[in-house]
């Protein structure tokens, strides 16, 4: 028994003895323990200037997104957030086309070779064929072999066949060439049997 008696006394004196010793380190240097305190206290102080501005930006953009929804339920503006995708209502030839040639010119020059219809074939008095295509105009153009259209160019004319045909160029990384021929014709194939 004396000797656990022993043991707690012995404990109980070394942490007395360090519980003592622990704000005497701390009274031996006061300017340390002021130095600290004052770099907690800036530290602090940085931290509530940053919340601060964090707070009032996250207003701010709070502020500018109800402007917004305001205005367009007002009908003041109108918004629509693309998100990386292409527009859904523009055709994607005249996309590719765009980027290579920049913007349209008017007449037949400026027209997609989809957007023509062939409308008619003609002998020139030269002996040649000329292609009457209708554009998106309503108006009526005359084209010839090697006539250029904003995406192509006429490489035939076939009046036996009733047929013109384009060279349009392509931008598909999944084609060979970067061409396609398109076949226009006076009477669609469809309707060539049913006529007969």
């Amino acid at each position: 028994m004396r000797r656990q008696w022993g043991w707690w006394t012995a404990g109980a004196a070394l942490i007395l003895a360090v519980g003592f010793s622990a704000p005497v380190r701390g009274a031996e240097n006061p300017a340390t323990a002021t130095n600290a305190a004052d770099a907690a206290s800036a530290q602090t102080e940085a931290t509530k200037a940053q919340a601060s501005a964090q707070q009032k930006e996250g207003q701010q953009t709070v502020e500018t997104i109800l402007r917004q929804q305001e205005d367009l339920l007002s009908g003041k503006q109108f918004s629509y957030d693309p998100g990386g995708r292409r527009d859904p209502f523009r055709s994607l030839l005249e996309e590719s086309a765009l980027r290579r040639k920049g913007p349209r010119p008017r007449g037949v020059s400026g027209m997609l070779v989809v957007e023509l219809d062939l409308t008619g074939i003609v002998r020139d008095t030269t002996g040649g064929n000329i292609a009457v295509v209708m554009g998106t105009d309503n108006k009526g153009y005359f084209l010839h072999v090697g006539d250029e259209v904003y995406d192509g160019g006429v490489i035939a004319i076939d009046p036996a066949a009733g047929s013109v045909t384009f060279r349009q160029q392509v931008d598909d990384p999944r084609l060979i060439k970067p061409y396609r021929d398109v076949v226009k014709r006076l009477v669609p194939q469809g309707e060539e049997k049913g006529n007969e």
